[in-house]
């Protein structure tokens, strides 16, 4: 016989591991010093300048 399932808790139980999920990434993306969010810009600056001087002009 099939195991019978109530509904409710699936989709809470889903809920509740995407609000986790969504926790643990902002605690990456806040949960850092002055200086690694710094970095962290520089890095992206250099990346999107690297990237235009790459472009070729048509």
């Amino acid at each position: 016989m099939a195991r019978i399932v109530n509904l409710n808790h699936v989709r809470k139980a889903r809920d509740k591991a995407a609000r986790e999920a969504q926790a643990a990434a902002n605690r990456t993306a806040h949960g850092r010093t002055k200086a690694e969010k710094a970095a962290d810009s520089a890095a992206r600056a250099r990346r999107a300048q690297q990237l235009d001087g790459a472009r070729r002009e048509d």
